[in-house]
């Protein structure tokens, strides 16, 4: 067999190792013979698609490969040859004959392999480029300078850094990697100092094999050039790595100034921490060094400017001169306390300033605040103080109407197949239209009712229930409907379906109701009517309607269904009481003794085995906090489901039609909440709580207390749902009707304990306040502030000078005095963070004299709904 015809058959078999120690055992001519075959064998190859391979050559890219890189005499030849498109598979990572391709090339004359080494380098164009390892390697075998190319460098970068201190190309690419775009990019991942590039470099610049000098540089040199964050992140974290000390930044202080008023916010921050206490900047550099600072809209940056300005003024108080420019740049900073702390800083400045200076400050204290504003002006002779800008505060908007007649049950068996086809039964206004309907007709027409159904066709009803475990009202209708059409698949169903696990309460009222109507149709018992059919969107059933429901029944010697009957009770009106006495009937008798029970409910949060309500240092907590409702005072009515409502209050996994429960209690939203609670900071997708919940519960009636706080609480910090929670706020308040007080105790163990965003709740009631709501919203944070602040020894939550500051602006809209103990201890505290900024100003506030009486007078009139 001569040569050709083996070369010809290993690439048909793609044996890329073979193939290899062929053709390297090949004599010059034979190795021209197959390279002048190769053209004819690419023809010959079949189309083969393997795996997310394009098809094509792409399955001999590896043999053909070897085979053009052995034969091939040119080296532009063999560059082209290399990557030709069509041998690259469309999802093929970085290659994997590089080995077997240098092994062919070894041969090779030195200058053809430099030639072929250049020409491999010039063609990346991207890091993760395929050629990128086999260019690399022929640079650091022939040891030839690498041509300038940033997709190299950045290719090299990226590179496992194993043997990095032995790489022939550390010399030549470590200047360029801080001048190569795309580099940065590549490396914004590599944040481990003792791992990646990052680690390796630290540990050459401390063994002397890189010079820390060259290292620190490089990081300035990168910086100078400009980049985006991602871009220049990497070399922040190496320039802080290396930790220059005073004596290495002294000599490269002129190339840090120009770092600091346009650099990235990593990057200028980096600058200013070496460059202050430097003793070779002049006054000139320092007064350059501040205004760049405080001319940023970065607040940290502003905050670093103005600190830096203070510690060298008290240091050498002869600064004061050059320090009026970079202030009058802080008065227009975009933050209040940062006004505030350069107003202060121009004051303690004012001796030191000449007439030059102090004209500058007076020029801008009209960018100031109004009541930082006059101390300046008073302390510097004049200056035009801002006006304090008129607060126009709505009042609060009307609230809407409570109720609504509830739409009629359907009436005709088409209309209720047309329903139960198009509803799916999303919602409880549906599902009580369906339940009434179907007993209303089945009762008076069955055999229309059924006729109907039957035309109803879908895969749920051709596979047909089995009567086991129907926790879906969806599950027990379908029941209804095959027991009518004579589709059932059980006897008895209603027996056997109900779930054995336990239920929420709530859920198991829907459940029973069903299941009663199901047997009731099984037994030949159903009534003509139920009697819990709302008659109002709330979910109330108005007292005359009950009754006359009730007289009906009477007359048709039926007896009420028993969870029909109780679920009835429930949504009697509070105010409303049953005309009853005509009723001879055991149900018309409990129908007109009936009054509302009156629980007592309380809650409780625990982490673990703490109470949080006791022990409110729970920023820390490694346990889920979960919500535990007690009964006070229980319900005894001798109605089982009645008592089991007010009595269990015990979530579950299999929790659905949350949004109904409102509906099912709409006299008593305090309980309705209390058995929403406890599974509402689990934040599975069981128990995501919606507006929707929150709204039925505004517009439900009875008591408001603990558990209703907590559902708006939780809302109020969600700021998917901020739009509708603040609408329900408003709502409440309107009527008059929101606990503020204990909304906000609510407000601060829900932010205490991590399950609300700081920054989401102030923007909630920083818009009920703007709303109309000012004066519930400052009861609501003199509550949530006891709570909030930070007991001696612990750390303030982050974002809570925000809360004190919203505190402090509706408190002054309202006129609010009187003093909050917890306020006034921190404020007395030594310091100057924003937090305790804002609790002085608070504290004077509320402490001064004049005003609209006592901060609990405030509360007393947010909680009537006055502003």
């Amino acid at each position: 067999m001569d040569h050709e015809d083996e070369i010809r058959k290993l690439i048909r078999r793609r044996d890329a190792e073979r193939l290899a120690e062929r053709v390297m055992a090949l004599d010059g001519p034979s190795r021209r013979r197959v390279a002048a075959m190769l053209p004819e064998v690419l023809k010959e190859l079949p189309a083969v698609h393997s795996g997310w391979d394009s098809g094509g050559l792409a399955g001999f890219g590896p043999v053909l490969r070897v085979a053009g890189a052995a034969t091939l005499g040119g080296a532009a030849a063999v560059a082209s040859w290399l990557y030709r498109r069509s041998f690259a598979p469309q999802w093929a990572g970085p290659d994997d004959d590089v080995d077997l391709i240098l092994a062919v090339l070894a041969g090779r004359p030195a200058a053809w392999r430099a030639d072929l080494a250049e020409r491999l380098a010039r063609r990346l164009r991207a890091a993760d480029d395929r050629g990128m390892r086999l260019a690399l390697e022929l640079l650091r075998q022939t040891g030839i300078e690498p041509p300038r190319n940033d997709a190299l460098v950045a290719g090299w970068a990226a590179q496992p850094p194993e043997g990095l201190a032995d790489d022939p190309l550390l010399g030549h690419l470590l200047p360029r990697l801080f001048e190569a775009q795309g580099v940065g990019r590549v490396l914004q991942w590599d944040t481990d100092p003792d791992r990646g590039l990052l680690g390796a470099l630290l540990r050459l610049a401390g063994s002397g094999r890189v010079r820390r000098a060259d290292l620190l540089d490089g990081c300035l040199r990168r910086f100078l050039l400009g980049g985006t964050p991602v871009e220049l992140r990497f070399f922040v974290r190496l320039h802080e790595a290396l930790d220059p000390q005073p004596a290495e930044v002294e000599p490269r202080a002129r190339d840090y100034l120009p770092l600091l008023p346009a650099a990235p916010g990593t990057v200028a921050e980096a600058a200013a921490k070496r460059l202050r206490g430097c003793p070779a900047l002049t006054a000139g550099d320092l007064a350059e060094a501040w205004e760049s600072l405080l001319f940023r809209p970065e607040r940290k940056l502003v905050r670093a400017g103005l600190s830096w300005l203070r510690a060298e003024v008290r240091r050498a108080p002869e600064l004061a001169v050059v320090a009026a420019a970079p202030l009058a740049r802080a008065f227009g900073a975009g933050f209040a306390e940062l006004q505030e702390k350069a107003a202060e800083l121009a004051l303690a400045c004012a001796p030191g300033m000449d007439e030059q200076g102090r004209e500058t400050i007076r020029q801008a204290i009209g960018l100031l605040p109004p009541e930082p504003g006059a101390r300046v002006a008073d302390a510097f002779g004049g200056g035009t103080v801002a006006e304090a800008e008129p607060v126009h505060l709505p009042p609060l908007p009307a609230a809407p109407e409570r109720a609504r007649p509830f739409e009629p049950p359907p009436a005709e068996p088409g209309e209720l197949v047309e329903l139960w086809s198009d509803s799916h039964l999303h919602s409880w206004q549906t599902w009580e239209r369906l339940l009434a309907g179907f007993v209303t007709l089945a009762y008076h027409d069955r055999d229309a009712l059924a006729a109907a159904l039957a035309t109803i066709r879908t895969p749920m009803w051709k596979s047909g229930p089995r009567a086991a475990n129907w926790t879906s009202v969806d599950r027990w209708f379908q029941g209804l409907a095959d027991h009518l059409t004579d589709q059932a698949p059980d006897a008895q169903v209603w027996r056997t379906a109900m779930p054995v696990a336990e239920l929420p309460t709530p859920q198991l009222l829907v459940l029973y109701r069903a299941a009663e109507i199901l047997r009731a149709l099984e037994e030949g018992t159903l009534p003509p009517l139920l009697l819990a059919t709302p008659t109002h969107d709330t979910g109330h059933v108005a007292a005359d309607e009950l009754v006359r429901r009730m007289e009906v029944l009477e007359a048709a010697g039926v007896k009420p269904l028993a969870a029909d009957l109780q679920q009835a009770l429930l949504r009697l009106p509070p105010g409303e009481l049953p005309d009853a006495g005509r009723l001879t009937s055991a149900a018309g008798r409990i129908l007109a003794g009936w009054r509302h029970p009156e629980p007592e409910l309380t809650l409780r949060w625990y982490s673990g085995n703490r109470d949080l309500e006791v022990n409110v240092d729970c920023c820390g907590h490694d346990h889920p906090v979960e919500l535990m409702t007690f009964v006070r005072r229980r319900v005894r009515t001798g109605l089982p489901l009645v008592d089991l409502m007010f009595r269990r209050f015990e979530h579950h996994v299999l929790a659905h039609h949350l949004d109904w429960w409102p509906a099912m209690l709409p006299s008593h939203r305090e309980v309705a909440a209390a058995h929403l609670t406890r599974g509402l900071l689990r934040g599975t997708d069981e128990w995501t709580l919606y507006a929707q919940y929150a709204r039925s519960l505004a517009r439900a009636e009875g008591p408001v207390g603990e558990s209703f706080a907590v559902v708006l609480a939780r809302l109020l910090g969600d700021a998917r749902q901020r739009p509708e929670a603040v609408e329900v706020l408003l709502e409440v308040a309107a009527r008059g009707e929101l606990p503020a007080g204990e909304l906000g105790r609510q407000v601060g163990l829900m932010l205490k304990s991590r399950k609300a965003r700081m920054g989401d709740m102030v923007a909630a009631l920083g818009e009920a306040a703007e709303r109309g709501a000012h004066a519930q919203v400052w009861s609501i944070a003199a509550a949530a502030l006891p709570v909030l602040l930070p007991a001696p020894g612990q750390r303030p939550r982050n974002g809570l000078a925000g809360f004190v500051a919203l505190a402090a602006r509706v408190a002054g809209w309202c006129g609010a005095r009187g003093e909050i103990p917890q306020v006034r201890d921190l404020a007395s505290r030594k310091g100057s963070s924003a937090l305790l900024r804002e609790l002085r100003g608070l504290h004077t506030l509320l402490t001064s004299p004049g005003g609209h009486g006592s901060a609990g007078a405030v509360t007393d009139a947010a909680k009537e709904g006055r502003a």
